[in-house]
């Protein structure tokens, strides 16, 4: 009995080796005698939309569906490269979307599940941006721009992101402890489960008087990375 957890994977043309490296570890054994996979966000370097005619959002649901196909349920949470992800896309990948945020149990363990850029709340400029690109107005008026449009302004999206990140401190981009402990608060749960930091490790603390967990997952850019959760414990190692 095992479930599956990555995120982060940021699959790119640019990178063809890492989206080989997915296609071949969702055809694992590990993963298609698995009780579930969750993707836990930037599953893409960029969405511009389901009607995407790519060849790597085909290669994606390829893959999804196989594992969906083989009696695995692939469990999905929206991260902030592919929050346009939509019900048609989800369709015919065989994935089941979920509401960031979503508290599902782990073996006898509620445990919360998020891409985990809403715990950034240090870094104010980002924050600003998400509240803002999360809209319905806002997801409407880009989706209804041409294809070729979509692609240009993501790209130019990648590009203002790379020099955020390049000029803003490493601790503000990590989670608030704070926050953290609030938003576990509010679920009711002592574990977490997230990805988008790019910082993977399981964090023991203290929540309340109770022994808390938070596990992160970690980036595909050099390497897969794969939370493994068992009845006996959890496994964070790469693939």
């Amino acid at each position: 009995m095992s479930t599956l957890f990555i995120s982060d994977l940021h699959l790119d043309d640019s990178r063809p080796h890492i989206t080989t490296l997915f296609e071949r570890y969702l055809a694992s054994d590990e993963v298609r005698r698995a009780d579930a996979l969750y993707i836990l966000g930037d599953l893409v370097e960029a969405w511009v939309g389901d009607d995407d005619d790519a060849e790597l959002p085909q290669r994606i649901a390829s893959a999804t569906n196989a594992v969906h196909n083989a009696g695995v349920p692939v469990y999905f949470i929206r991260g902030n490269r592919d929050f346009l992800v939509g019900e048609a896309f989800a369709a015919r990948a065989g994935l089941t979307l979920l509401e960031d945020g979503a508290v599902h149990d782990l073996y006898g363990t509620p445990t919360l599940l998020m891409h985990g850029d809403v715990l950034c709340t240090d870094d104010l400029a980002y924050q600003a941006f998400r509240r803002q690109v999360r809209t319905p107005a806002w997801k409407a008026q880009v989706l209804a721009m041409p294809l070729d449009a979509r692609r240009a302004l993501a790209a130019k999206a990648r590009a203002e992101s790379r020099a955020h990140t390049s000029t803003t401190q490493e601790a503000i981009m990590d989670v608030n402890a704070d926050s953290v402990a609030q938003t576990m608060r509010e679920a009711a749960v002592t574990h977490l489960i997230h990805g988008h930091t790019h910082r993977p490790a399981i964090h023991r603390f203290e929540l309340d008087g109770q022994p808390a967990e938070r596990v992160v997952l970690g980036d595909w850019y050099e390497q897969g990375s794969v939370l493994r959760v068992t009845p006996e414990g959890r496994e964070l190692r790469a693939v």
